[in-house]
């Protein structure tokens, strides 16, 4: 009788780990990073290539767009995401990710690419980047600020404008958008609703299942000191634990 409660418990955690909806977000591929003096967020272009390719190795893997996601999936399905908007997206990350046949979104901060910002993607290469295959953009704020800090007005405006900009200049709807800074409580959350966005992705690190709010979707962050092997951990849950260190938003 224990051992066989032992087993279904085990069975139930080797389930959770290896099915469900997992959003990666890394940042740079091999570019310099202000205020990053760990490199965290900085991947180098050989490292981030090893990743790729260890997902599309995967049988059991379902590599998705965004916006296709299911909320019970019987597999695995990973997402790639990138935040900020930076120019290697466009020069090195994306003909990785093209060479694989992988799909991907970048969410950008309309404000740095309004001004060209140095590192970032002009207005010119991100209506490049978007009219790629298997490419989604995403809004990430219009200037890249905690929108829990924003009053009312100042939150619509992040929200909003951003997301016209960003269809104005592409040419194509822009449903999602990931809260900077992973910042986000009720009153940001169902603003980000009525603005029109369909899905919106926070900082908690976890895996979605069926209960998890489209407005409040995890990532699982990818760092630039990931080896393959962190990288494959992460992919099946073992670092799952790390969303105990943030509280979770649903709960704000």
């Amino acid at each position: 009788m224990l051992s066989r409660l032992i087993a279904e418990i085990f069975s139930f955690f080797s389930y959770r780990k290896h099915s469900g909806f997992r959003v990666l977000v890394y940042h740079s591929v091999g570019s310099k990073v202000d205020n990053d003096p760990y490199g965290i967020f900085s991947i180098d272009k050989t490292l981030f290539e090893d990743h790729i390719s260890l997902l599309s190795e995967y049988e059991n893997i379902d590599l998705i767009s965004l916006e296709k996601y299911r909320n019970n999936p019987d597999d695995l399905q990973i997402v790639v995401t990138f935040d900020d908007g930076y120019k290697d997206n466009l020069y090195v990350s994306a003909p990785i990710l093209l060479k694989y046949k992988i799909p991907f979104t970048v969410f950008v901060t309309t404000s740095f690419v309004e001004c060209s910002k140095e590192n970032y993607l002009t207005p010119t290469e991100l209506r490049e980047l978007s009219e790629l295959p298997n490419v989604t953009v995403g809004s990430h704020g219009m200037t890249h600020i905690s929108l829990t800090e924003c009053n009312d007005r100042q939150l619509k405006n992040e929200l909003i404008l951003s997301k016209k900009y960003l269809e104005d200049l592409i040419g194509k709807p822009v449903n999602m958008i990931s809260y900077p800074f992973g910042a986000v409580d009720r009153r940001v959350r169902d603003t980000a609703e009525k603005a029109g966005y369909l899905l919106a992705a926070c900082s908690r690190f976890d895996i979605n299942d069926i209960s998890r709010d489209p407005f409040l979707l995890c990532r699982t962050e990818i760092t630039g000191n990931d080896s393959v092997r962190v990288f494959q951990q992460k992919l099946h849950g073992d670092w799952d634990w790390y969303r105990w260190k943030r509280k979770d938003p649903a709960s704000s």
